[in-house]
């Protein structure tokens, strides 16, 4: 059961960096599609940053409280929610705000995991 488990967490950590890749990938296309200068990929790139830190420092509360399963659970949601926005974003405040629960989802799926493993 263990082996299991740390087989699905394995997975997890390999697919928290693939989504990172994709801003820089699409944001070549994205920019002219929603009229803002290529530039405007730092902003979104460090609300992402900003909620990944905000979340990590908030971990080890959350994950006391709730257990590092449910603060998988809910991450991972988050994460999955805010990529499923970003495909939809036909505007760049839209999408900034779609970057918020991004990095928060990040941030705590990473920490959860790590303190699970560590413990």
């Amino acid at each position: 059961m263990y082996l299991l488990l740390l087989a699905i967490i394995y997975i997890a950590f390999i697919s928290l960096g693939l989504p990172d890749s994709l801003l820089g990938s699409a944001w070549p296309v994205m920019h002219k599609q929603l009229e803002v200068p290529l530039s405007y990929a730092g902003i979104v790139t460090m609300i992402i940053s900003s909620g990944t830190i905000i979340s990590s420092l908030m971990s080890e509360r959350v994950t006391r409280k709730f257990g590092a399963g449910l603060v998988t659970a809910v991450s991972v949601f988050m994460t999955a929610a805010a990529l499923f926005g970003f495909s939809i974003s036909n505007s760049f405040i839209l999408l900034c705000i779609w970057a918020i629960p991004y990095g928060l989802g990040a941030g705590a799926i990473d920490a959860a995991l790590n303190n699970y493993v560590a413990l």
